[in-house]
């Protein structure tokens, strides 16, 4: 492997730049600069002699000097570890270890545990997920296969929950078992690859979720409905809009801008056909499913798509309007805390510190463990208390995540 004290100064900058989702216009009028001028550090034609331009770069990226100029690794903040991580491995190795017999726990007793399962995690709750997941995932080896909706949410929890503790490949496991119970019931199976989409996606395979998630969703929505076709059913609705903005979210990853604007516009067509659902929580009474899809949503979505793109003051203004709706406030913990995290980025990313701690703070006060486990945001907090100053609030929440400054 090659020493990081080998890979040239500009390479990093690239680097940095692409990992704050920079363009080279966008670090160039930070620095003062013009964009032919970063571009020939990045390719090395330009050298970086003087220190004080080294930290002004450093600054804009919010890395240390020493991390660009290769003396220092970039420090990792990683997962508070989460008890029953272990289990919840263990119970998913013994899949189809003895064939499936009568249930040894009532079938109507899994599900009420299901039930509490799911609201658990959308209060954002993940430890007590984890340590609920080992005996439900043993207790679906005995759930009868014609139980296809049971099996399917037991295995969608484990994933969900998996891609909150950086466990993609754990994830993708129990989103794939989920799209195998789900057979060939098409909501079942759209279902189930919203959770195959977010597990790839974590796992940075942006163009595997596209197609699985885009593949997903034309079994149950059309993607240019015809004159005087019947409207897809509500679960169709719900679900198949859910799976255009996952498409959406990674078609944007992929650089692909154009398709990511066109799903979306898709979603928000279906979501004002059924505006009631806006907000809900619920995916037009379908449990089952489990969806947040609603007109509030697809606003947020298109939120995130404009971070992935790189457009940090689209990103910001259509986020201070659509927090306003009443929509809003009646979506779950988990969706809200998880969103706030992804704002702050944008804020970050708009050159807006401030901005960037309050959206911390607030996901924090909305849902603790979207902040405080999740290496993803620790890493963000981590970068944002490094500010000069830091934001109120972002010191004593670095404390209580376990950070230093």
């Amino acid at each position: 492997m090659t020493d990081r004290s080998e890979v040239p100064i500009g390479r990093r900058v690239a680097q940095w730049r692409a990992r704050r989702r920079m363009t080279q216009q966008t670090l160039a009028d930070r620095l003062g600069k013009s964009k032919s001028w970063v571009d020939k550090v990045e390719r090395g034609a330009r050298a970086l002699d003087k220190f004080s331009v080294i930290r002004q770069i450093a600054d804009v990226l919010r890395v240390e000097p020493a991390v660009l100029i290769g003396e220092r690794p970039a420090a990792f903040v990683g997962t508070v570890p989460v008890d029953g991580l272990d289990g919840v491995r263990i119970a998913l190795a013994r899949y189809g270890t003895f064939p499936l017999v009568e249930c040894q726990v009532p079938v109507v007793q899994v599900r009420r545990q299901v039930g509490h399962a799911w609201l658990t995690y959308q209060h954002a709750r993940y430890p007590q997920v984890v340590r609920l997941l080992p005996g439900l995932l043993d207790a679906a080896r005995g759930i009868p296969r014609t139980d296809a909706e049971l099996l399917m949410q037991v295995y969608r929890i484990a994933s969900s929950v998996l891609v909150k503790l950086s466990e993609p490949d754990l994830a993708w496991l129990a989103a794939d078992r989920a799209a195998t119970v789900a057979g060939g019931d098409a909501l079942l199976a759209g279902a189930a690859a919203i959770s195959v989409g977010q597990a790839l996606r974590a796992a940075g395979r942006e163009r595997l979720a596209l197609t699985s998630t885009l593949d997903a969703a034309v079994r149950l929505v059309p993607l240019s409905p015809a004159a005087g076709a019947p409207d897809p059913t509500p679960g169709a609705t719900a679900v198949g809009g859910t799976l255009l903005l996952q498409a959406a979210l990674a078609a944007a990853s992929c650089g692909e801008a154009r398709q990511a604007g066109q799903l979306l516009d898709r979603a928000a067509a279906l979501a004002d056909a059924s505006p009631e659902r806006a907000g809900s929580g619920r995916s037009a009474g379908e449990d089952a499913q489990r969806t947040c899809f609603g007109p509030v949503v697809v606003e947020l979505a298109r939120v995130l798509v404009a971070v992935e793109r790189g457009d940090a003051a689209e990103a910001v203004c259509r986020h201070e309007v659509v927090i306003r709706r009443d929509g809003w406030r009646r979506l779950p913990a988990e969706y809200r805390g998880a969103y706030l995290v992804d704002a702050a980025r944008a804020y970050l990313l708009a050159g807006d510190l401030l901005g960037a701690g309050r959206m911390l703070v607030a996901a924090d006060a909305v849902a603790p463990a979207e902040v405080r486990s999740r290496s993803s945001a620790r890493t963000l907090l981590a970068e944002i208390a490094r500010g000069r100053p830091a934001p109120a609030g972002v010191a004593r929440l670095t404390t209580l995540a376990g950070l230093t400054r």
